[in-house]
C-alpha cells in the first residue's frame, strides 16, 4: 500500500468516526432539548448544526472510503474500519464523557492487536 492510499484511508476512518461523534453530540442535545420543551426530536435534530455538520463530516468519510476502495484491496482496507471503533471509544470516553468497563478497554485492545496483525501480514 503506498503512502497517499494509506493517508486517504486514515482520512477515511477518523472522519468517520468524527462524524459519529459529532452525531451523537448533536442527538444527544436534540433529545434533551425535546425532553425540556416538548416537540419532535427528529425535528430538533434536523435543525441542530452538529448533526448537520455529523452528516456532513460523514458524507465526506463515505467520498473517501470509495476513493479508498477504488485503490486498495478491500481485504486490507476492511479492517482498518477497527480503528474506527477504537477511535469512537477513545472520544466517547473522553470527549463525550460516557462510561466505559474494562471489558469495552480489553475488546479494543484485541481490535487493534487484530489490525496490527493484518497489516503485519501484509508485509510479507
Amino acid at each position: 500500500m503506498t503512502l497517499p492510499s494509506l493517508m486517504l484511508l486514515l482520512f477515511a476512518v477518523f472522519s468517520s468516526a468524527g462524524g459519529q461523534i459529532m452525531l451523537k453530540h448533536g442527538m444527544k442535545g436534540a433529545a434533551a432539548a425535546a425532553a425540556q420543551s416538548g416537540g419532535s426530536v427528529a425535528l430538533r435534530a434536523a435543525t441542530s448544526p452538529w448533526v448537520v455538520l455529523g452528516l456532513v463530516v460523514f458524507a465526506v468519510s463515505a467520498v473517501a472510503w470509495m476513493t479508498t476502495l477504488a485503490k486498495v484491496p478491500l481485504s486490507i482496507a476492511y479492517p482498518f474500519n477497527a480503528l474506527g471503533y477504537l477511535l469512537i471509544v477513545l472520544a466517547g470516553a473522553t470527549v463525550l464523557h460516557e462510561r466505559t468497563s474494562m471489558w469495552t478497554w480489553g475488546g479494543s485492545l484485541l481490535v487493534v492487536v487484530g489490525l496490527v496483525t493484518v497489516m503485519a501480514g501484509q508485509q510479507r
